[in-house]
């Protein structure tokens, strides 16, 4: 692909972009030269094989219209991209044969990222005549890092909810989770794929929570940084879609908003050029990158209801324990909703939940 398919990124929205990554990364703004360097830097362009397995490509589609400041180009011009089926025009027996130049030539040194789930049943998922699972195991073999885009990649995302007739798999369950960093999102937000690959150039795997992913993204509850918190610490809630407190910012955790369950930083980095986010324009947050996510969230318009968590009663939880909860709520059927003593009594009495339930939960 040429490089002037996208328009070419000015110096001010470049730099704009390497500011917003070094605060991603914690790093302060005397390294925005540094930061600046890497990405411009020829010589420390690593090679990327980007793969689709059981997707909709959404995370391909979010990325490639990303703008003000656009990620695309930046990573098009100081990435050199190899192979990438939404992109290339390759096919066949070259397209095969880039894979295989890439592993001989850039072995160790090559970025694989991975988008959609991975069918474990053969026939289900195919390139080249081999199934999804054999060609990432091999591909996996020889790349410096794993790069699992999207719940679906990370988790196996809505895939791999029932009834999962494929068999459905995220990518650190077939290659184990030494190397492979998750980036969940439906779809990822491309900003954070962009800090991720700047982290790995810079200084290596980024630290990882016990879900493999990078806590300067997902270490922070959403409903801490809301700009809607006023609303809820106020006891002002929406009370049905279509309400015009809507519109006044009132708290949406009535009508569904996941975001006290749910960890990223949505809130800051936003969408859309960072102009907006799910929450800001009412929508409400989904959950959509927990590991527990479709089954432990929906229904997406209900408010879920409490768990008893002894020793935790008025406090708040950490993202391990959101996520280790939510998968033991969606094997008996019920989600969590971690909230404040004197929050829970300004939402009034929730909705029952057996008691044996919240034991086994």
């Amino acid at each position: 692909m040429s490089r002037d398919f996208f328009r070419e990124v000015n110096r001010r929205d470049f730099l704009k972009i390497c500011g917003g990554v070094a605060a991603a990364i914690g790093l302060s703004e005397a390294s925005v030269p540094e930061v600046a360097e890497v990405l411009a830097a020829s010589s420390k362009k690593p090679p990327v094989m980007w793969f689709e397995f059981g997707s909709c490509s959404g995370c391909s589609t979010s990325f490639l219209n990303a703008d003000a400041p656009n990620a695309v180009d930046v990573l098009l011009n100081h990435l050199s991209v190899r192979y990438a089926e939404v992109l290339m025009a390759a096919a066949g027996d070259l397209s095969e044969q880039i894979i295989a130049d890439t592993m001989k030539n850039e072995a160790g040194e090559y970025i694989l990222l991975v988008e959609g789930s991975v069918p474990t049943k053969p026939g289900y998922g195919m390139i080249g005549g081999r199934d999804f699972f054999e060609v990432l195991k091999e591909t996996a073999s020889k790349a410096k890092a794993v790069i699992a885009l999207g719940s679906c990649s990370a988790f196996g995302g809505i895939p791999g909810a029932k009834p999962n007739p494929a068999d459905v798999k995220p990518v650190s369950e077939i290659i184990g989770k030494e190397k492979v960093i998750n980036l969940p999102g439906c779809p990822s937000n491309p900003s954070w794929l962009l800090t991720t690959v700047v982290h790995l150039l810079m200084f290596g795997m980024p630290e990882l929570d016990s879900y493999g992913r990078p806590k300067m993204i997902y270490g922070q509850c959403i409903h801490d940084n809301c700009e809607r918190r006023a609303s809820f610490d106020e006891g002002n809630f929406v009370e049905q879609y279509g309400d015009e407190e809507i519109g006044r910012d009132y708290c949406l955790v009535k009508v569904g908003c996941k975001g006290p369950n749910t960890f990223s930083n949505c809130p800051q980095i936003r969408w859309n050029g960072g102009k907006s986010w799910c929450v800001a324009v009412g929508a409400g947050c989904i959950g959509c990158v927990e590991p527990s996510w479709p089954e432990a969230f929906m229904p997406f318009h209900d408010r879920l209801p409490d768990i008893a968590l002894p020793g935790y009663a008025g406090l708040r939880a950490d993202a391990d324990l959101i996520g280790t909860v939510l998968g033991a709520a969606t094997a008996i059927g019920i989600g969590a909703h971690l909230i404040g003593a004197a929050a829970k009594g300004k939402l009034g009495k929730h909705e029952t939940v057996d008691e044996k339930a919240k034991t086994e939960a």
